[in-house]
């Protein structure tokens, strides 16, 4: 099969068939072999009974449908799971994608060998209260992951090779970070595209403002801590905890002489307890430390590693 769409959604009626038939009519016109997979992620309105409908029209039509809605990377997580294209097409069902993206994502994929391709919405549509965490969002994201040429990490419209997607995994809200997840499998052909981003044509989006941007942020530190300490986590706690308490000795150090020479009582002077409380939070840390490393050491997948090819080995 040429490509897998994967399409998450949640509440998105109107826009479902008209989606699919310019899927498929892009589809056609180039001769691919596909398959559009849905993924229902708890939507209360009609998008199961569309879907259902779709699959009885064409067999390329698939779906996935929770109980509840979970969020976006647990809807993709299942989706790329069930994904069997060489290449994956990601898109969201609000046509605000373009499905004659596809054909040149393809290309990039197949032709110049990218791991993985991100969309690039130069002109948007979105009111401020998206476009301006967006733009702050995207900036602190290239400093981190370390992946200077992508303009737009959240774009909803990429394509990646497929063991792009059976090797990585997408949990909580780390779709925002799919290329930073890749990047850290060991796939870093990574490749932009400028598409076109539509304005709305049904409903409101699911995803606004700052809430969505300070979520964000957590999850770049909690994605960078991991990738950075993940599986060393004493490396971090064990020299902070022993700067701290070493900083701490060094002060206690200074005002135990300084009353020894009869100057002052130790217990007067608010270094000795800035001291204490320095190297018991020292201490603190490097125990954290310890631990944290006793329970990476115990993880189940503490030797994952991402293996290309084997030879000699049946």
């Amino acid at each position: 099969m040429d490509i897998s769409v994967v399409i998450p959604l949640y509440n998105e009626e109107e826009s479902i068939g008209e989606l699919y038939k310019w899927i498929e009519r892009v589809m056609n016109e180039h001769h691919f072999s596909y398959e559009v997979i849905f993924i229902s992620d708890g939507s209360t309105d009609r998008s199961w009974e569309i879907i259902e409908q779709l699959h009885q029209e064409s067999s390329c039509v698939k779906g996935i449908k929770f109980r509840r809605n979970y969020g976006k990377s647990p809807a993709l997580y299942c989706g790329f799971a069930k994904a069997q294209g060489d290449v994956v097409i990601t898109m969201d069902a609000d046509l605000q994608d373009s499905p004659d993206e596809i054909p040149e994502l393809y290309r990039m994929i197949k032709e110049e060998k990218y791991d993985l391709v991100s969309g690039y919405k130069q002109k948007r549509y979105d009111p401020i209260s998206k476009t301006l965490p967006t733009k702050l969002f995207n900036a602190t994201a290239r400093k981190v992951s370390g992946i200077k040429n992508l303009h737009d990490f959240n774009c909803g419209l990429k394509a990646y090779r497929r063991d792009v997607v059976k090797n990585i995994e997408v949990y909580g809200e780390m779709h925002r970070y799919i290329p930073y997840l890749a990047k850290q499998a060991g796939f870093d052909r990574i490749g932009e595209k400028v598409v076109q981003h539509q304005a709305r044509k049904y409903g409101t989006s699911k995803f606004m403002g700052w809430n969505r941007f300070v979520n964000g942020y957590l999850d770049l530190l909690t994605l960078w801590f991991l990738s950075t300490f993940g599986k060393k986590p004493m490396h971090v706690f064990g020299f902070f905890g022993s700067l701290m308490f070493f900083i701490g000795f060094v002060a206690f150090v200074v005002v135990s002489i300084s009353k020894f020479l009869g100057k002052i009582y130790i217990t007067d002077s608010p270094y000795f307890y800035i001291a204490l409380t320095m190297m018991v939070l020292g201490t603190q840390l490097f125990l954290a430390g310890f631990v944290a490393d006793l329970v990476s050491r115990s993880s189940a997948n503490r030797n994952d590693y991402q293996i290309e090819e084997v030879i000699g080995d049946k």
